[in-house]
Formats: C-alpha cells, structure tokens, sequence
C-alpha cells in the first residue's frame, strides 16, 4: 500500500491546462471537484496554466504559465524574442504558427518538470483531459496517474469537421486537432481513466481505443446550496437560457437560433441569453444577421456563480441544443435552478435528463422544428412547465452533485494505490 498523508489524507497533484470555470467545463470541473475532495480531508494542489482557475480556500494553487498564446484581447498573439526561454516556449510558439493547438503537450510538460523534485509530497497526479506527453514522463517515474477524460476530442473534430466547406478550412481543422493523436496514444497508456458517463465511455473505448477495463464512469454534478431556485425572482416571459463556453457547432447553436425565429412568429416576445463568447467572424454571428435577430440575443460571459443563478431564475426555458455532450453540466445546472430545459438526445445527455419526458423535453440534436415545438410547447403551458421543472430538481438532487463526484473519485484514488481489482462497472442510474 502506498504512503498516505497524515490522518490517510491523500496528497493529490491536479492538473490542468486552462482552469478558469468561465470559459470551460474544466474549469468548471477543476473548482468544484477539487473543493469536494478538500472538504473530505484530502489535501490538493493544483498545477494549472492561463487562465488560471477560481479556488476555494485550503486549496492550493501552483501556477505553471505559458506562453499564453489565446488570451484575450489579443488571441494567436506573437510574443518577442524575449519570452521564448525553453525548448518548450519553442514548441509552443511553432505549434500555433503552423496552425495546431499546442498547450495539451506544452502545459503537461511544464507541469511534469515542476512535479518531478516533488515526489514525496503527492501520493498521486490527477490530469484533467490535457492527456499530454509529460504524463508519460511521471508514469516513467513511477508517479500513480489518473486522467479525466469528458468526452473524446475526436467528437469535436469530427463535428467541426462537417460544418466546414473547402479543402483549405478542412485542413486547418485537421491541423488544430493534431493533438488528438497524442492524447489517444497517452490515454491507452494510463492505468485509470475517469469519465463522466456510460456514453463517454463507450467512446472512449470505441474512438481511443482504451482498454474498457481501464475506464469508470463518475458522474459529475451541481452544488445544490448554489444551483438552486429564488423563489422570490419573476421569471421573464419568452427568455430562453442557453449555456455554450464557445459557439462551436458542437453547442448546437446555429440550430437554436434558427428555432428561436421560429418561436418568434407566434411568441414575439421571445428572446435568447447565450453564457458564453460570440467569437470574432463567427458563423453564428452570421446567422444571427440573417435572421434578423441581433436586437433579441445576448451573448454574456465572465459572470459570477450566483449571477448565473439570477438569470436561470429569471429564464422561462433552458435549452441545450448540444450536438453532443458528454455529460452536460449546463442541463444538471438548469434542472438544479428549476427551470423548465429543452434539451437534445445528443450524447449523454439523455443519460442526464431522462428519456421519459419527465425531467425534460427531449428532442433530436440538430432538428430545428422539434426544438421549436418543444420550446413552444413549455411557453404555452405552464403547469407543463411546472412539473418539468419540480422533477428536473428532484432527479439531479438525487443523482448528480459535486460530493456523491468526489467519493466516486476518491474510490478510483485508492483503488488505483492499493492496488486493488476493479469492481463490476456501476451504470449511470437512468
């Protein structure tokens, strides 16, 4: 049995690439999992790169910067000669000319130098989805590693993949995504892998090519204390609530928007608050000039946890009108608040909000008159509405938050040390 900390606290070593919670459910992840394990006595640092992430106190922070390529104003930035001080620097600086995405490799191999005089002061190193080469380097000595993976990357290329025309576009998608072959390579080799749900995994063994018996399913989940109705804020009539950290065609936006001109012909009152970035040159800025529909959706980002609250009290209707998803955080969240959700069969989701109509109206990812009709349908009933939303609560409470998260986690921790056989797979209760 390997040494633990004092009291048999585990010392866990939390990396992530980019863990700010407002642009990413990394972030997100990375917060709340992390105050979870620190609230059941476990002592946990947490090596991240820009932007840095939101910590609760007795949570430790080990900032490993980069060369900070995308931050914002400034994205795709060209940094002077100065910065470049490593062969990593260079790495990272060659990969972003030449159109990749370098930070999965560079971060994992900043953070692995930092790590390796460190050894004695951590019984374990818990990698959120950078899945780079440098993890290799800790398990070469001998460091116990486990890897979060949400859902495959290859999902996201593959999607990017079919909304995009010209053989130049394509290769540059191609391009972005070269780090998925590293993460895979890096994946099949780790001895534990954690994943969000039975969908997730099924992909990750299928598209990876991981060994099944190396991935558990642990749900993640909502703070129910935060996430929770106000009973006292009006809910605005035709406000819809959608959250996308970034308006890729996998968050399903562009057929969102184009259900919601639907939804205006009969319910003109009806407009969109996006949690998220609208990028520069977007598509669905595009789309929304087409449709007219400028002067009724907001995109809003960098807000507070409780601010987020306020505006699913206020919202009408949630939707996640995701492609796909590995698990969904924004519809656990939303049925959390008890709000109404319209949400897709994509991924997991279903997995999430239940296939019986009870918790949610769930429609097929992509069609724009069913998501429609589903909005319509909880705009024009309201004791529909109602129920949906009492239920939503009622299932996630029961089945999804960020402690029931940290004791699966911490199952697979000590398992992982001790060495013991992986019991049965656990299914994802439906």
């Amino acid at each position: 049995m390997t040494a633990r900390g004092p009291g048999g606290a585990l010392r866990v070593a939390f990396l992530v690439y980019r863990g700010n919670p407002h642009c990413g459910g990394q972030g997100v992840y990375t917060r709340h999992l992390t105050r979870e394990l620190a609230a059941l006595g476990h002592r946990v640092t947490v090596l991240s790169g820009q932007p840095y992430p939101e910590l609760v106190d007795g949570v430790e922070l080990v900032r490993v910067p980069s060369l900070d390529l995308y931050r914002e104003p400034d994205p795709f930035r060209r940094p002077r000669a100065r910065e470049i001080e490593s062969a990593t620097d260079a790495l990272e600086l060659a990969t972003m000319l030449t159109g990749g995405f370098p930070e999965p490799r560079t971060f994992s191999l900043r953070a692995a130098r930092v790590l390796a005089p460190r050894r004695d002061e951590f019984d374990l190193v818990h990698d959120d989805q950078s899945l780079g080469t440098g993890l290799l380097r800790l398990l070469d000595a001998r460091w116990p590693v486990v890897a979060s993976v949400h859902h495959p990357v290859e999902v996201d290329r593959e999607l990017d993949l079919e909304h995009v025309a010209g053989w130049a576009r394509r290769a540059q998608v191609r391009r972005w995504y070269g780090f998925s072959a590293m993460q895979a390579r890096v994946a099949r080799r780790l001895p534990e892998i954690l994943t969000v749900s039975r969908r997730s995994r099924d992909d990750i063994v299928s598209r990876v090519g991981v060994d099944p018996a190396r991935v558990s399913v642990v749900p993640v989940g909502v703070d129910p204390a935060l996430h929770r109705p106000l009973p006292g804020t009006g809910r605005v009539p035709g406000l819809l609530m959608t959250t996308a950290s970034a308006d890729m065609p996998l968050k399903g936006l562009v057929p969102l928007l184009e259900a919601l001109a639907k939804v205006r012909t009969d319910h003109p009152e009806a407009r969109l608050v996006v949690v998220g970035r609208l990028r520069e040159r977007s598509p669905v800025a595009a789309v929304i000039e087409r449709l007219g529909l400028a002067r009724v959706v907001e995109f809003v980002g960098g807000e507070s946890d409780e601010q987020l609250v306020e505006r699913y009290a206020r919202a009408s209707v949630a939707v996640v009108p995701s492609l796909y998803e590995g698990f969904s955080l924004p519809a656990a969240e939303a049925m959390a608040c008890g709000v109404p959700l319209v949400a897709t069969s994509g991924g997991a989701i279903p997995e999430v909000v239940g296939e019986d109509r009870s918790s949610a109206l769930v429609v097929p990812p992509g069609d724009v008159e069913a998501l429609a009709c589903a909005i319509r349908e909880l705009l024009d009933d309201a004791a529909l509405a109602g129920r949906i939303a009492a239920a939503g609560r009622a299932r996630v409470l029961a089945r999804f938050t960020w402690r029931s998260a940290a004791l699966g986690t911490v199952e697979r921790y000590e398992a992982l040390l001790d060495g013991r056989p992986r019991p049965a797979h656990r299914a994802l209760p439906c």
